[in-house]
This record gives structure tokens, sequence and C-alpha cells, in this order.
């Protein structure tokens, strides 16, 4: 299915083809004007900590609902998205490791997770386009570059480790208004965390990410870097917990919930 039908679906629509094996490609783009999410399953044992490196982090976790221990089904964002099946694809990782990529929880799910929901980038971007400032990712249909930096999130309990960053190339007379756009949905990340060159966050080779895929640059566009809700996977490889399953990097859980509902001005 094409990435411009997908657009003009509505979450529900869209959660049911992923639900069922039908879409299973980065969520960018899809359901114009809606909400994306991040994922982040842990333990209860692990809950607490967790919750508390989400407070000390916003710009990388910024926590939009935080569900029932065992329960898979969202209350607040969407109406009952199941955690379980309507994601694209998770991952899992066990000790710190990456284990395996699948394409739902059925077979592993455990009545103490407990699921936290975290704003995504990708739900300013419909913002940015209306403002006329390129999405290259959306554009060239791929997904988004992400990538590990330098920048040390502030410790919490077991969990620590560095922010994750998503990049978009801006052409250098867009960098103040994708700022001042951005800046409006503080629940999904907000304004760009850095400008310019990458390697002072650390970052070595911006022609290959960590996650994600490479976005190509245009004369006079300027890298544009924003706190990303892959963060918390880079923690687990980090602190370690013995299970923490997670979106696949690009591919979100699709809210009901409008852009508009958590823009501050």
């Amino acid at each position: 299915m094409k990435l411009s039908e997908l657009a003009n679906m509505s979450p529900k629509e869209v959660r049911g083809l992923i639900r069922i094996g039908e879409v299973n490609m980065p969520t960018s783009g899809m359901s114009e004007g809606y909400l994306q999410a991040n994922l982040a399953i842990l333990p209860k044992k692990y809950a607490y900590d967790f919750l508390l490196f989400a407070q000390r982090n916003p710009k990388p976790c910024p926590i939009l609902e935080v569900l029932d221990e065992g329960s898979s089904l969202t209350k607040i964002m969407a109406d009952g998205a199941d955690i379980k099946t309507d994601i694209p694809k998770y991952r899992i990782y066990e000790n710190g490791e990456f284990k395996e990529e699948v394409t739902d929880l059925k077979d592993v799910w455990q009545d103490d997770f407990v699921t936290f929901v975290i704003g995504c980038s990708f739900s300013f971007e419909k913002a940015m386009i209306e403002a006329g400032i390129p999405v290259r990712h959306i554009e060239d249909e791929h997904n988004v570059p992400m990538y590990i930096t330098n920048i040390e999130c502030e410790s919490a309990g077991s969990f620590h480790g560095n922010m994750v960053v998503s990049m978009r190339p801006i052409p250098y007379e867009d960098v103040v208004r994708a700022s001042t756009v951005t800046a409006r949905f503080p629940a999904t990340h907000g304004a760009p965390i850095h400008i310019g060159n990458p390697e002072v966050i650390g970052i070595k080779d911006i022609d290959n990410p960590d996650f994600g895929e490479r976005s190509d640059f245009k004369e006079g566009e300027v890298p544009v870097f924003w706190a990303c809700g892959v963060t918390p996977q880079a923690v687990a490889m980090a602190s370690k917990p013995e299970i923490m399953i997670t979106h696949a990097p690009g591919h979100m859980l699709i809210l009901d919930k409008k852009d508009a509902y958590v823009s501050v001005f």
C-alpha cells in the first residue's frame, strides 16, 4: 500500500492494517495530523526507575501515557489500541543485548509488563510541511536517520545512557522557522537540541546512522537534530534490564489524538 493512501486514513484504520500484517513499514507520514508514539515495555520491578528516568529526561522521553500493569490496551491517547499487535515492528532486548525483531508480542507478553507511551517527533512533521519546511525522509519515503550521541542523560535508579537524536536536513533559511514550529510540541520532543556540526554531539559519520536510513542533503541545507524516543533503546543497551521491549526505530504507534492536542500555542 502506498504512503499517500495511508496518509489519508484514520489512525484506527491504519492500526487495523498493521494488526493483520498489511502494513509493516516506517509510519512517518501515515494518518497525517495525528500523534505517533514511541514505546518502552518493562517488567513492573523496573517501572518506577524508568518513570523517574523519563521525568528527568523529558526531551527524549516525554511520557504521553502509562498503562496499567499487565494491560496492553491504551485508554487515554487512543481508544483501545493494542500494544501487542498495533505497531509494525518491535525490538526485544535481553540483558542489554538486542535479541530479535518481531511483528507482534503475543508470544512474549508477561502479566507484569508496564507500557510507557512516549511522544514522537513524527507528530510535528505535518506542521513543518504546512510551514513550507521540507521533510526529506517523507519526500524520499525512507526511515528517518537516528544517531546515538555523546549527550549523557540524567540517570535514575538502574537506568542510564546517552541521548539518541533524529536528524532532518533543513535549508539554512528555514532553520529558525523549523525551531519555532517544533517548539510548539514539547510533548513530542519540541525544539531541536543541536544545529550544524554533528561531531559536536559525537556523531562522526552523518551518512552512517545508528538507526534508520541516511538522508540526502541538497545544496544550502544544514543538519538539524531533535531528541528522539529511541533513547530508551540506547538506555536498554547501557543499563541491561533483563528484558525491555520497544518499537523498532521509525515503526510507531499511531494515536487517536491530533497533533494539536499537545501543541502549547
